[in-house]
């Protein structure tokens, strides 16, 4: 299994604030009010953070996104649906999910951990089951994509 892990993330809200939105996945139902708040998108282009072009990608996917508490399932890839199914919570600080419906056998971890009484660091992890060629071809976006997924995490307005 090939990792691919994050940079360390600060997150301004309580390690059990966090654990709780992410452990179930239609508390994500916010990201899907967000992208398509005017205000929002304004503000994503203006930090630069998601190109231009990409922002109505973006809010298509986020409208068709599947949503259950153990599953996030997003459409559109090349291959069909992609499903992420949570298969294990360790209260408070992990969250592992296992990766459905791909050609490709993984998983995710999301390690959260206390700085202070009301802010948390975060880490995204992805694992892979890839060959060396496909380990030489998935490196770099593998990489990038488990970057930008926790810059997204850190972002949410998780409250508490």
């Amino acid at each position: 299994m090939t990792k691919f892990e994050s940079n360390i993330k600060q997150v301004n809200s309580p390690q059990a604030a966090v654990y709780n939105r992410l452990s179930d996945l239609t508390n994500l139902e916010v990201l899907r009010e967000r992208i398509n708040d005017p205000a929002f998108v304004e503000a994503l282009k203006a930090s630069g953070q998601v190109p231009e072009d990409k922002l109505e990608q973006l809010s298509d996917m986020a409208k068709n996104i599947e949503l259950t508490p153990d599953t996030i399932t997003l459409p559109g890839s090349p291959i069909g649906n992609v499903t992420l199914r949570i298969v294990e919570r360790d209260e408070p600080k992990c969250i592992k999910f296992e990766v459905q419906n791909a050609p490709i056998a993984g998983n995710l971890w999301i390690q959260i951990l206390p700085t202070s009484p009301y802010e948390s660091k975060m880490k995204c992890t992805i694992g892979a089951e890839l060959n060396f060629l496909m380990k030489q071809m998935a490196k770099k976006p593998l990489q990038e994509g488990v970057e930008k997924l926790a810059d997204m995490l850190a972002m949410i307005p998780y409250g508490y």
